[in-house]
């Protein structure tokens, strides 16, 4: 797409900065961003080939989760005859119509990534996938032994005629279409498989004994082509005479009216098995499918060709993750050990070294371990006397949890906010909700019509018969095994005038208590909008006062607020220069003459998701830094709770600045946005390669990186 070039002029004259041609789509914002990850896929010898199939999987994934809860809105204003425009003025079947044409385009790129190009080097390297019908008949013998073991006891077949209905299909349920004639009437029939979810789906022949093989190649079969061709086990005394494969995406958003839910828990754990029974929002179909056999699917599942995406090959493709189960680390990242300085200096001892002073922490780059380890020694010090906690996503067997129960054993008051409405992450917030209101813990379940988002952790500890409350403050979720691969800051702080406000606000969130008089932290949705807002105003007249130097630097997921993006334009058209680090949806136009030339946004896409929050301001040379949970987005906003807290160590404050300085040059992994919302690769001296992220993995280049923009600022 060409650039848009804008009349100067008629900018200027106009400034009326709530005009659509100053802001773009945030549905299709997040489109691009989706195809940034696919980039990295696309770009031979941007990662090795197994990270580079995962990178296909990646934005398989996303694409689904997108469908299911974005575009499955966008469906049902559709439906509900709504014809509101969004901010940058398309009504909701422009955007499904949009969506539609790019996504196609997309899976286009991806299938011909996949198969063209990393299958074949994959099977140089020895990693092979392979068709059944290819193997020797011996092969096929020992696979079909294997089936009636293995798989078939799993399958259930479900016909479709005037005695059956129609079967229901599952969300993400992958299926066979079968079309079959009676050896004896005649008569034709027709039956759908499910292909099941419980077992792998790409089968790793190694594993499996009395094959032959004349090489040593790790081999893969899918698990619906082992199924399609033994479907003679399945229908016996009748004749296959069609198969087709198909897969289905229904709405998986779940929306709970809680003044009528007596019981939280229970009518999430109802929202849950929902989710199965949504609108179908995309039936993936292969191009081989048949007129007849597409209008069946299509009236039964309720959809139009709106729904149907034709894509060859295998569908869904999100399951290449598996791959990281080979064990071939010539194929895969260089592995990295994180630093631990708080083991190293402290010996693992977190309220030592949090009395010193302010700790911060960038994983994972840094150990997550520090942060179980606080919540582990807090479980076993019998100085401590309470623990309170808010956890969002924590994933499955967390050690943080356990940590907790532990805590109630050892006779703490533990008191946790545990979100149960954390999309995708109810179950195993259920479960652990229950672990821990039976072994006694306080558990609450948040604030009616509010996510609780923040990440907070408060221990109160008895020394020197005062007492004294430990913080840990972050930007990222309670789970060590996304710490391993997000960008996330965390800090810990014994500060007293930040654990004096978040007492207040854990009384907030557990008892009745209506406290707004937030000096330190922004806590949505009581003040942070009017916080950042007001920050970006006070740097407008700063940078009036004192002739110049207006800075702002800001990172973080996604920025679609309309109020801070015109409050940005303003500023940038005053002259403060802006930053902006946006990993995903950005709403905001940067280059714009005489709105906003003087603002940068960029996107870093590399080995880990940058999923850290940090919004920088000069202040007239006395930087101001708040981290914390919260995107510039109204749902972050207005509908939940969240934290921005302060940095005040002004050694840490310069580190995070220089850590963002650092990113603002990466000219590896870096995009750019352009005034017509595509990116661009950031280009600049090859001869000087810039990667942060693998700047960051090298603590001692990230120092002399820190010390390097410390020198240039004095």
């Amino acid at each position: 797409m060409d650039p848009v070039h804008f009349d100067t002029d008629a900018v200027q004259a106009v400034r009326d900065l709530r005009d659509p041609a100053f802001y773009l789509n945030r549905e299709l914002s997040w489109l691009e961003f989706n195809q940034r990850v696919l980039e990295e896929a696309l770009t031979p010898g941007a990662h090795p080939l197994i990270e580079r199939a995962k990178f296909i999987s990646i934005f398989s994934s996303n694409l689904d989760e997108y469908f299911m809860i974005r575009v499955a809105g966008i469906e049902d204003q559709l439906d509900a005859g709504i014809q509101d425009r969004t901010v940058d003025g398309l009504t909701p079947a422009e955007q499904l119509e949009t969506i539609r044409s790019r996504t196609l385009v997309q899976l286009r790129l991806r299938n011909d990534c996949f198969y063209n190009d990393i299958v074949p080097a994959l099977a140089e390297k020895g990693i092979v996938f392979v068709r059944f019908m290819n193997l020797s008949r011996e092969n096929q013998d020992v696979l079909r032994t294997y089936f009636r073991q293995e798989i078939f006891p799993v399958l259930t077949p479900l016909a479709f005629d005037t005695g059956h209905p129609f079967p229901f299909l599952s969300n993400l349920s992958l299926n066979l279409a079968i079309e079959l004639e009676d050896a004896e009437t005649h008569a034709h029939k027709f039956a759908r498989v499910k292909v099941p979810s419980i077992l792998p789906r790409m089968l790793e022949l190694g594993g499996i004994e009395n094959l032959v093989f004349e090489d040593s190649s790790a081999r893969f079969l899918w698990l619906e082509d082992l199924i399609a061709n033994n479907l003679d086990q399945l229908f016996p005394e009748m004749r296959i005479i069609n198969l087709y494969l198909f897969r289905v995406i229904r709405n998986a958003d779940i929306e709970i009216e809680e003044d009528e839910a007596g019981d939280l828990l229970e009518t999430i754990e109802q929202g849950i098995r929902s989710r199965r029974y949504g609108k179908v929002v995309r039936l993936d179909i292969g191009p081989e499918m048949p007129e007849s056999v597409r209008k069946l699917l299509m009236n039964n599942l309720d959809v139009t060709d709106r729904n149907v995406y034709e894509i060859d090959g295998v569908l869904g493709l999100g399951c290449l993750l598996e791959l990281h189960r080979i064990d071939r680390p010539d194929l895969k990242d260089e592995p990295f050990v994180p630093a631990n300085r708080i083991e190293e200096q402290f010996e693992g001892d977190i309220f030592s070294a949090v009395r010193t002073k302010d700790r911060l922490l960038y994983h994972p780059y840094d150990s997550f371990q520090p942060v179980v380890d606080f919540i582990r020694q807090a479980a076993n010090d019998p100085d401590v006397l309470s623990i309170k906690q808010t956890l969002y996503r924590v994933g499955s067997n967390s050690p943080i949890v356990k940590a907790l129960m532990d805590a109630v054993e050892h006779g703490k008051q533990v008191a946790v906010l545990v979100e149960l409405k954390a999309r995708f992450d109810e179950e195993n917030n259920i479960v652990w909700a229950r672990a821990l209101e039976d072994v006694g813990a306080h558990v609450i379940y948040g604030l009616p019509g509010l996510k609780t988002h923040a990440k907070l952790t408060m221990v109160v500890r008895r020394e020197h018969h005062k007492v004294k409350r430990y913080l840990h403050l972050g930007t990222g979720n309670y789970n060590p095994s996304t710490g391993k691969i997000y960008t996330d800051y965390s800090l810990f702080t014994a500060n007293d005038r930040l654990a004096n406000e978040v007492a207040e606000l854990f009384n907030a969130l557990t008892g009745y208590s209506k406290y707004t008089g937030y000096k330190k932290l922004l806590v949505s949705p009581i003040n942070t909008r009017k916080r950042i807002i007001g920050m970006i105003e006070r740097e407008v007249e700063q940078h009036r006062n004192q002739g110049g130097g207006g800075r702002i630097i800001m990172k973080m997921n996604a920025l679609v607020d309309e109020k801070t993006i015109r409050a940005l334009y303003r500023a940038s058209g005053e002259g403060v220069q802006i930053d902006l680090v946006v990993r995903g949806i950005c709403c905001l136009k940067p280059g714009i003459p005489g709105i906003s030339e003087n603002i940068r946004v960029i996107s870093i896409i590399g080995r880990f998701l940058e999923h850290s929050r940090a919004y920088y301001f000069c202040k007239g040379g006395h930087g101001e830094l708040y981290l914390g949970s919260a995107d510039i987005m109204p749902r972050n906003l207005d509908h939940r709770v969240e934290v921005l807290f302060p940095v005040l160590d002004r050694k840490i404050i310069q580190m995070v600045k220089s850590d963002l300085e650092l990113m603002l040059l990466d000219n590896t992994k870096a995009w750019q946005m352009l005034p017509d919302g595509t990116y661009r690769k950031v280009e600049g001296d090859r001869t000087q390669e810039i990667n942060s992220q693998n700047i960051f993995l090298n603590q001692s280049a990230r120092k002399k990186i820190s010390n390097k923009f410390k020198a240039e600022e004095l």
